[in-house]
């Protein structure tokens, strides 16, 4: 079943040559030596595990073993951990824009099905639904034929490649009823509608909470018979199990008797293990916001009318190879990640990247003379051990070389600069923002004192940088991660030239607790610009969290991109002769 899972994890993803793509990764953790018979059952366990991925042509080319997971006490007792193996997937995707989300789509002109992957009978050994009775039970489900997963797996990715399946979901941990909630809970608006009489099986609990391998997925009602025609063709065993529906809960029929659920309801009762542990990991009460918000901050969006989504509407040649002139340097440290992402934006946008790391400035080697714009990437400099960019921040006050470097730099009239998250730290370390105040800026802890990562809406006010100054009036989605991301101002709102904040003063959705919820300040002059959030990890629809339904497969482009061209165009219309 561990790699039954993994596989029907990674079949939403249209690989680039189906199973043959896959690779497995298998983390062994037995308590070996311990007693009797471990050895053996290990043995047993990883025969298993190889026989079936022979059956199934992939190969498991890696792993991790933990073989003393027992511990003893000076008392002489022994706890002794269960024997597990976890299975990872891995394959290369051949349309990343294909992938199918797992959130169910409110059209009543759809139908969803049942793909059993397992041809076996249901059973609820070993379930979670066991588990919460107090037992485990002795018949669990298997996998009976490797031969049959493979044909099942092949035909969803043929739908998956045809464009078919516009949702779906793998059955797992909580068998069906939790697969088909999940779908409707990653969805704020309406419900499901199921008939299981086409099942075949009369125990509704066995139905509901068995954990055999299998999928949902939702087609639209015009596909339908494209659909059973290829499942038909790969001998594969479906049903059709119902439609959405406009009303907000799971309503499941079975010979004649009615089960309804409330979605709502249940999606608080499915929340309520994460604020648990919420409660152990956050502080000043960030826990029991998420708790109260977590339902109320939905991602919102407000592309401008005059934005196409498209390359051409920027003259963007995605297969540019020829230099443009302009160019833009990335400064990096050691700890910097996310260069690769903002190479890739800015070239994109027309520039010329060059790589710069601070060993270049401090040695004289780089003089920053034929740069028009420098961007501190995200990452953690120096493994934050001195607090997040303090490390970084004193590469160039205590540099002589690359200090004098960065302030000619600044002191040039045509020049732009970009900090993100890391980046962001530094130059509100550094004071290269708002110069003119006494007092500087810092960037403190989040609110919740651990790290955040999380898709998030930002509204861009109307402003006059550089970068941001066209976007204003927008509210677009996009990543935060960081641990000390919180913008702590001495000053007045009006004092600072705030050009994007958090569309929701209170956490989760201001994941940091920054003063008026800042995101992102520009320097009066709109050249400078400092961000938390990372704009370089968004400029594409499918990287994107949660995208405009009816743009996500039109777009080439997201908004954040006219950040990296306004810079780019304005360069070009400022740059000073060298």
């Amino acid at each position: 079943l561990a790699v039954s899972e993994a596989l029907t994890n990674i079949v939403w993803a249209p690989l680039a040559d189906g199973l043959d793509s896959v690779s497995l990764s298998a983390n062994w953790m037995w308590a070996c030596r311990s007693q009797a018979g471990e050895d053996a059952r290990l043995y047993k366990a990883v025969q298993a595990l190889s026989d079936f991925c022979c059956a199934l042509k992939i190969n498991v080319p890696t792993g991790k073993d933990s073989l003393s997971m027992t511990q003893q006490y000076p008392d002489g007792s022994k706890v002794i951990a269960p024997g597990t193996v976890i299975v990872s997937a891995g394959a290369e995707v051949s349309d990343v824009k294909k992938v199918v989300p797992q959130v169910l789509v409110v059209d009543t002109n759809t139908t969803l099905y049942h793909i059993d992957f397992s041809f076996d009978m249901l059973q609820l050994g070993g379930s979670a639904f066991a588990q919460s009775q107090g037992k485990v039970g002795d018949e669990v489900p298997h996998v009976q034929d490797a031969e049959y997963f493979r044909g099942a797996f092949l035909a969803v990715q043929e739908l998956i490649y045809k464009r078919l399946v516009i949702a779906g979901h793998d059955i797992s941990a909580g068998g069906l009823i939790t697969t088909l909630l999940e779908m409707c809970f990653a969805n704020r608006k309406g419900g499901m509608e199921i008939n299981l009489d086409a099942l075949d099986e009369s125990d509704i609990v066995k139905i509901l909470f068995a954990e055999n391998p299998g999928v949902v997925i939702q087609v639209r009602d015009k596909c339908k018979e494209e659909v059973e025609e290829i499942l038909e063709d790969s001998e594969v065993g479906f049903v059709s199990l119902g439609k959405p529906t406009f009303k907000r809960h799971l309503l499941v029929q079975k010979n004649g008797k009615h089960y309804s659920f409330g979605i709502d309801a249940l999606r608080n009762t499915w929340y309520s293990s994460s604020y648990l542990l919420d409660c152990k990991q956050s502080l000043n009460g960030c826990a029991e916001k998420r708790a109260e918000n977590y339902k109320k901050q939905p991602v919102e969006l407000y592309f401008l009318p005059s934005f196409k989504g498209k390359f051409s509407q920027y003259h963007i040649n995605p297969d540019r190879r020829t230099p443009s002139g302009i160019r833009a340097a990335i400064i990096r440290e050691k700890g910097t990640n996310g260069e690769r992402e903002m190479a890739y934006s800015l070239y994109l946008a027309g520039f010329d990247v060059k790589d710069v790391m601070m060993t270049d400035l401090v040695s004289g080697r780089e003089t920053l003379d034929d740069i028009s714009m420098i961007v501190f990437c995200g990452g953690f400099s120096n493994s934050d051990v001195l607090g997040s960019a303090k490390g970084w921040a004193g590469g160039f006050l205590f540099n002589e070389k690359a200090k004098e470097t960065l302030d000619r730099f600044y002191a040039r009239k045509d020049t732009l600069s970009l900090g993100i998250c890391n980046g962001c730290q530094l130059m509100m370390e550094l004071g290269l923002i708002n110069p003119e105040h006494e007092k500087r800026g810092q960037m403190l802890h989040n609110e919740s004192h651990k790290f955040e990562s999380s898709f998030v809406s930002v509204v861009i006010p109307k402003n006059h940088s550089i970068m941001l100054g066209s976007l204003g009036g927008s509210k677009l989605g996009i990543w935060v991660a960081h641990g000390e991301g919180k913008f702590s101002l001495p000053y007045k709102e009006e004092e600072y030239h705030v050009v994007a904040k958090y569309n929701y003063a209170d956490y989760p959705g201001n994941p940091n607790g920054s003063d008026y919820s800042v995101a992102a300040l520009a320097s009066a002059d709109g050249r400078h610009l400092a961000m938390m959030p990372h704009l370089e990890r968004t400029i594409f629809p499918w990287q994107n969290a949660y995208y405009l339904a009816d743009r996500m497969n039109k777009d080439q482009i997201t908004p954040w991109i006219e950040a990296f061209v306004n810079a780019r165009e304005w360069i070009a219309g400022n740059a000073q002769p060298l």
